[in-house]
């Protein structure tokens, strides 16, 4: 088994800020408010608000003419440090939102995908699996996390774990549309493809009240045992 820990951050970076730099490293980055220009070994890509940016490169990131709000989603070593503020840039503000620790099969490729889910409002995720582990984070309204004997509440900002094997029932408010944005790492034959599996038969036929935006999703490339390789 290949042994990590996921966790997410909230960066918020103030407007026109010097460049943000970030080693290499399997991650995903989605702008909750702003924009910024990410930079990295081939290119750069222009990140705005809802959308995100998936990959392993060590990064610059520029912030634009206003704060910009970031998700950042990091998947490291077992044994790594406690995560912190962002390198060179004591004007900046981060806060860990959550770090998990997690397994993945040693006997699969993996991919990590970043995308959005939003409900109606009322939706519901009827009883499901997925086919790897993630944290999801509430963008908006409200949604109740059913799973393992455990009933948790999340509204806009919470964030919360799920292993993805372990099944989970998924109501949300009456009162209000409800989105969230979620990273999580899947075997690498799930690409382009929906990984959820409901677990009673009698709701596979059930039409989803839910609809999916995938922002990216990128190969991990992993060593045997232990972290993700950067080449």
């Amino acid at each position: 088994m290949h042994r990590f820990k996921l966790r997410l951050l909230e960066d918020r970076i103030p407007a026109r800020h010097a460049p943000v730099y970030l080693p290499a490293l399997s991650r995903a980055i989605y702008v909750v408010e702003g924009q910024l220009a990410v930079e990295f070994a081939t290119g750069a890509q222009h990140v705005v608000h809802d959308t995100a940016w998936v990959g392993d490169d060590a990064l610059a990131l520029l912030a634009g003419e206003s704060e910009v709000v970031l998700w950042r989603w990091e998947l490291v070593p077992h044994d790594a440090a406690q995560a912190g503020t962002l390198r060179s840039a004591p004007a900046t503000r981060s806060v860990c939102k959550l770090e998990q620790a997690i397994e993945l099969d040693s006997g699969f490729d993996w991919l990590m995908r970043c995308d959005r889910v939003a409900f109606p409002p009322g939706g519901v995720a009827l009883t499901h699996v997925h086919q790897g582990p993630g944290i999801r984070c509430c963008l908006d309204g409200e949604i109740t996390i059913e799973t393992q004997g455990t009933t948790q509440v999340h509204g806009p900002g919470d964030a919360w774990f799920e292993l993805g094997h372990a099944p989970v029932l998924a109501p949300t408010t009456q009162d209000s549309a409800t989105t969230f944005i979620r990273c999580f790492i899947l075997p690498q034959a799930c690409r382009g493809r929906s990984s959820i599996r409901f677990v009673r038969p009698e709701d596979a036929g059930q039409p989803n009240t839910q609809k999916y935006h995938v922002y990216a999703e990128r190969f991990l490339r992993l060593e045997r045992p232990g972290a993700p390789r950067h080449d």
